[in-house]
């Protein structure tokens, strides 16, 4: 006996719609392996509609006060926390997540960060006006860009949604946002969450695959396009957006080196690591999975961290005693195996190392030891419960192995000596740098890389000023 697909629709100019054409995508719960509801692929005249809705909303609210955005998005906020457990539900469906840490872990910071959002928008800095040539007074105007078109990944599908719109309408402008064809069931709910609180066209979800994230990067009427996303597509939207010149807002790939130090607290570093490491699957781009510890304390750390992931669990999203669930989907799944299989013959599987039950896609946390800087597993983002355990014999060689990667988001270092703290905090040449923990985020501190880990801010005021263009008024004196 089949059961009836949910369908979930685009939502453009206030109203939810099918794709014009009628096309559709099946979407996949990762937990069972099974379909649960179908989504437009959207297609030209989709992307058209919605930049269209877009364009006629922004001088409106463009113009609108900065307390009014700021009213408009406490609300959305409120409402945020009204209807959290449908947006859970919602989650939990697109990724297979564990409900309570979902419930615990992502609806308090996005709520969150929608308020900070709100307060930002009252917030415009500018430099003073003065006048810097004689009988001339200049002023400074912080504007909105105008449309941004953004693409939101599949890892966090709900909160990624709030750290692009968020940001986006607090400055004051309209949004097209597609979510991954993964994953879109809880961004088609926050369209319906927000639909009445926002004027129609400010706020639109098209929802569709790569390609239709093509014709919205390529579409002549964004002025930004922003994309957390892996560094092939990040390279594809900065090539695309170039053609026309458009602003361009990339959130990357990560490969977070995790610094021990000898003179760290083993037990406890284990368990943060392990953790941070393994929440939601290691699908995080500043995932703490490649560890590098002193030789000195190799061994016993290294024995730590394979008991330590031995006794972590994956499972069912009801299940309370569950880390993380499954991963995305069937490449993911693919992707996390072929780096396993892959291994040189000098590396060690402590623990872990292969796919957990035969229905969803779910993978044992794992540990590999004995690896060298050039093999690919340290090389490549793994984005699976894989943590990498290289040794290291002193801090020059710690700083040269932690940077030679290709990406620069997030690291960590490990250690008691504050003024070693402070060196590899300078040395380290990542967006972030954590001192004897890893992973917390805030709203008020920015979070965005360097080097293929792309470039602009999300979250903080960097991030809201990500979204708005610089504009001298110079007037005369004399008029």
């Amino acid at each position: 006996m089949s059961t009836e697909l949910r369908r979930l629709r685009n939502y453009i100019d206030g109203e939810f719609r099918d794709a014009a054409d009628g096309r559709t995508t099946e979407v996949v719960n990762p937990a069972t392996g099974e379909a649960y509801a179908t989504a437009p692929l959207s297609g030209a005249a989709d992307v058209d509609a919605a930049m269209a809705a877009a364009a006629a909303a922004f001088p409106g609210w463009r113009d609108s006060t900065p307390a009014e955005r700021q009213k408009a998005l406490l609300k959305i906020a409120d409402a945020f926390e009204e209807r959290a457990e449908e947006l859970i539900a919602a989650e939990v469906e697109n990724t297979g997540k564990p409900t309570g840490l979902t419930r615990s872990e992502e609806i308090p910071p996005m709520v969150d960060q929608i308020r900070f959002f709100a307060g930002a928008a009252r917030m415009l800095e500018g430099r003073s006006a003065g006048e810097y040539m004689e009988g001339m007074t200049s002023i400074i105007r912080r504007e909105p860009v105008g449309v941004c078109a953004q693409v939101a990944p599949w890892n966090y599908p709900m909160m990624m949604a709030v750290w692009k719109f968020a940001p986006a309408i607090a400055a004051g402008n309209t949004v097209v946002l597609k979510p991954s064809d993964t994953t879109p069931a809880s961004t088609v709910l926050i369209a319906d969450i927000i639909g009445g609180i926002l004027p129609k066209g400010v706020f639109n979800v098209v929802t569709g695959d790569r390609d239709t994230g093509r014709l919205m990067v390529e579409h002549p009427t964004p002025a930004m396009a922003s994309i957390t996303g892996s560094v092939r597509a990040g390279m594809s939207v900065a090539e695309s957006a170039a053609k026309d010149v458009k602003r361009v807002h990339l959130e990357l790939g990560g490969k977070a080196p995790v610094v021990v130090f000898e003179d760290t607290d083993i037990a406890k570093a284990v368990e943060d690591i392990s953790v941070a490491g393994f929440f939601n699957a290691g699908q995080d781009c500043t995932a703490a999975t490649r560890v590098l510890v002193q030789e000195s304390i190799h061994d016993e750390f290294v024995a730590a961290l394979a008991k330590a992931a031995a006794e972590t669990k994956t499972g069912q999203p009801d299940d309370e005693d569950v880390l993380y669930g499954p991963l995305n989907n069937p490449n993911q799944l693919k992707q996390v195996s072929g780096f396993i299989e892959r291994l040189p013959a000098h590396a060690k599987v402590e623990t872990g190392g292969q796919r957990v039950g035969d229905k969803g896609y779910f993978y044992a946390p794992t540990v590999v030891s004995g690896l060298k800087q050039d093999d690919e597993i340290i090389q490549n983002e793994v984005f699976g419960p894989v943590i990498t355990v290289q040794s290291f014999t002193d801090e020059d060689q710690a700083v040269e192995w932690a940077n030679g990667v290709e990406y620069a988001l997030a690291s960590s270092v490990w250690t008691k000596d504050h003024g070693r703290a402070m060196r590899m905090s300078k040395k380290l040449d990542f967006g972030c740098v954590w001192i004897n923990t890893h992973i917390p985020l805030v709203a008020e501190m920015p979070h965005g890389g360097f080097k293929k880990s792309g470039y602009g801010k999300d979250l903080s005021a960097y991030g809201f000023d990500d979204y708005t263009r610089i504009k001298h008024v110079m007037t005369s004196l004399d008029a």
